[in-house]
């Protein structure tokens, strides 16, 4: 596998590492060109010697992992002809792993001697309360261990100190992707360096030729060092330009001031509000005035804990833009919500939302909610409310976006749980006005600073911190049900208890289960690594009826349901009519029932942090203390269960929020998810290089101010746009 011709960023890998190679590398890695290769970092880098942590891998995971053979140990096989070898190892951390291989392998077993040390990619399966992997690919590196690598060309690439271990496939493992780099590196001419002299000069930055050597075959530890700070900088720099440019042209793009009116709709509101405001949803409504009175859009997210207050914020500045002759519209991720937010605003204005009725207040407005399930006669009277300006208020799900639904003046987006949208989706309907509309996005999942400034960039940020007052404080446990049945029976015990003391509860499963009795639909099987299918609404709702909670009044809700159904079992369990809601993350998002006071999670680490954050922001909403348990059978020590114990020891949404970053690929963050394509955040961390995007961005600032289409550094803007393609940049500017 050699090639003499040199190789630059775009030649195909079929012309240097052989046709069916390439193919490979494609077809499981999406790698095509030698830039592609050559950008693929490893994942981590292995000192022989140095252990992996064997202890730490869970079940169902894809490791590489260095171990050393400890033992070997041929048997036959009860049920068929032939011998199975399995091959104990192991690491310095005194963790072990059964490798085992079936057939006749007398060859193998000479190979796999104790002692040799070797990289071992597979899954993590179990059998028996043994972790193992099943026939997986291995390459041995040197006799004894002895830090002498094999004269051949299988291991030639890890000679050195530090063995790059590459995001793989089961087809395409680390040592093939290594070798096919060590063959790209041989004649590879790095690109034309696209950062600024002087930016270099100033932080320090090792050329991005030599930086893209060092992270494949690093010649020390410092110079790895130094490789992956370069090539971090080029990210932060990169997507730090965009969203700068982008709020640099926002800043020039026209749009209709909505200035505050004395004495109209908004003031009117403030003097019938039943509570005081708290400082912070002040000083967050004063920000949003101001940007609402200029001549440009606002971008602003709110942000802020579940039940801080977020809705009457963006109520208030409904109301300014109303009392300015405009219209404001809410988009809500679920018709549950969309119908909960119509409710609650009716019952905050009153008079002030009877616009055109009898009884109504001077100057008063009309809310309009606009669902998919709206009858046709109810959906004709609505838009045409909304297409003649009477309906001030426009709420709805993604039946907004729908054609037909226009609006006479649209002044301002608010959208809801942002992080449900489609960017196509939330700009579907700013488009629907003449003019840029002002949009305040809101989101009650709390976002990291890092991630603010790095997904965020363009958008002003309001954080509401404090929760009003009558908020009670939520108690979290978590119930080990396999380890513990009993603490699962007095999980039930304790809802009973809630429920005779005048209280209602939530029981919460991860899946719907299957449509309708009858259905010849398939129940899902056990997954690969042998756990059972989630627990569903619709199977656990009757056991829960005829067992633990017999007597009790329960409905069910998810979003399989119809529409009114939906509606008419929330208004009965927020009437107080039911006892117990067993549903889907359907409640997860803007249900409020201060009567509820205690919540059970089932299958709990089915769900991530975020998620169950969330969930458990339905209880303690009135004067009574909230209960969340957290049921699960994950095993003690498992990344899962630590994930769950992490959730009930802290009610800090920003603290979780960072743990749910840390455990998800923090590249999705610049909608890798949303484009289905690999994400350009490869090394990047959004926690842990904060010092780092500060200065990208203060750096970003300073050149777009001086040159804000980088007119003066074409290698720069070509560079920018590999990193953050078209696509991502929309992404970033609509998010």
């Amino acid at each position: 596998m050699t090639t003499s011709e040199p190789a630059t960023v775009d030649t195909p890998l079929k012309k240097l590492v052989g046709e069916k190679t390439a193919k490979a590398l494609a077809a499981h890695l999406d790698l095509h060109t030698a830039g592609d290769l050559i950008y693929h970092f490893p994942r981590r880098y292995d000192e022989r010697g140095e252990h992996t942590d064997i202890r730490s891998l869970d079940v169902g995971e894809q490791v590489t992992v260095l171990a050393q053979v400890r033992r070997t140990d041929v048997r036959p096989m009860r049920q068929r002809r032939g011998k199975l070898l399995e091959v104990t190892v192991g690491d310095d951390s005194g963790g072990t792993l059964t490798c085992t291989f079936f057939g006749n392998q007398a060859w193998r077993e000479r190979e796999l001697r104790p002692g040799r040390w070797g990289l071992f990619a597979g899954k993590v399966t179990e059998f028996r309360g043994k972790r193992q992997l099943n026939g997986p690919e291995y390459v041995l590196l040197g006799e004894g261990g002895d830090g002498e690598a094999a004269a051949n060309e299988e291991v030639e690439e890890f000679a050195g100190a530090l063995i790059p271990v590459y995001p793989a496939a089961a087809a395409v493992p680390t040592w093939v992707i290594a070798r096919c780099v060590r063959v790209v590196l041989d004649t590879f001419t790095p690109p034309e360096d696209p950062q600024p002299a002087t930016v270099r000069a100033t932080r320090n930055l090792i050329g991005i030729g030599t930086a893209l050597r060092e992270i494949h075959r690093p010649s020390s530890k410092e110079a790895l060092y130094r490789a992956r700070r370069r090539l971090k900088w080029d990210e932060a720099f990169a997507v730090q330009l965009t969203l700068v440019q982008r709020k640099h042209r926002a800043a020039a793009w026209p749009a209709r001031s909505r200035p505050p009116r004395a004495g109209a709709l908004l003031d009117a509101f403030d003097a019938r509000l039943p509570y005081e405001l708290t400082g912070g949803q002040r000083a967050v409504g004063a920000e949003i005035a101001a940007d609402l009175a200029t001549a440009h859009p606002m971008h602003r997210l709110l942000q802020g804990e579940v039940g801080s207050g977020k809705t009457v914020v963006a109520l208030r500045a409904m109301l300014q833009v109303v009392d300015a002759g405009g219209q404001a519209a809410l988009l809500a991720p679920t018709e549950v919500l969309a119908a909960q937010h119509h409710r609650g605003i009716l019952d905050l204005l009153g008079p002030l939302a009877r616009g055109g009725e009898l009884g109504a207040a001077d100057g008063a407005t009309s809310v309009e909610l606009v669902t998919g399930s709206l009858g046709a006669a109810a959906r004709r009277r609505a838009l045409a409310e909304v297409a003649a300006g009477r309906a001030g208020i426009v709420l709805g799900t993604h039946a907004l976006l729908y054609e037909g639904v226009d609006f006479a003046d649209l002044g301002l987006v608010v959208v809801d749980e942002q992080h449900r949208f489609g960017v196509e989706q939330r700009d579907a309907l700013r488009s629907k006005a003449d003019q840029p509309p002002h949009v305040l996005v809101m989101t009650a999942t709390p976002i990291p600073r890092t991630v603010a400034m790095t997904v965020y960039g363009d958008l002003e940020v309001s954080t509401l911190s404090q929760l009003p007052q009558g908020r009670s404080p939520i108690a979290s446990h978590v119930v080990p049900a396999a380890e513990k049945p009993a603490f699962l029976d007095r999980a039930w015990r304790r809802l009973r208890e809630e429920v005779a003391a005048g209280h209602q509860a939530y029981v919460v499963c991860p899946r719907i289960g299957d449509p309708g009795s009858g259905s010849e639909e398939e129940p899902p099987r056990e997954d690969d690594n042998g756990r059972r299918p989630p627990l569903a609404v619709t199977e656990v709702a009757p056991l829960l009826a005829e067992g633990p909670l017999h007597g009790l009044r329960i409905g069910i809700l998810h979003g399989r349901l119809p529409a009114d159904e939906k509606d008419a079992v929330m208004r009965a369990f927020a009437d107080g009519e039911l006892d117990v809601l067993v549903a889907t993350t359907v409640v997860e998002v803007g249900v409020n029932v201060p009567n509820a006071t205690v919540m059970i999670v089932l299958d709990a680490d089915r769900f991530g942090v975020s998620q169950l954050h969330q969930l458990r922001g339905r209880v303690g909403r009135g004067s009574a203390a909230g209960l969340c348990l957290l049921v699960t059978e994950a095993a003690e020590g498992s990344s899962a269960r630590e994930r769950l114990d992490a959730v009930a020891s802290t009610t800090d949404g920003f603290k979780l929020a960072e743990l749910d970053l840390e455990q998800r690929r923090e590249g999705d963050v610049l909608g890798a998810t949303q484009s289905g394509r690999r994400s350009h955040l490869r090394l990047l961390s959004l926690l842990r290089d904060t010092d780092l995007i500060r200065d990208a961005r203060a750096e970003a600032i300073a050149l777009v101010d001086e040159d804000p289409e980088l007119e003066r550094y074409p290698a720069l803007a070509a560079s920018v746009a590999a990193l953050v393609d078209s696509e991502r940049a929309e992404y970033l500017e609509k998010g």
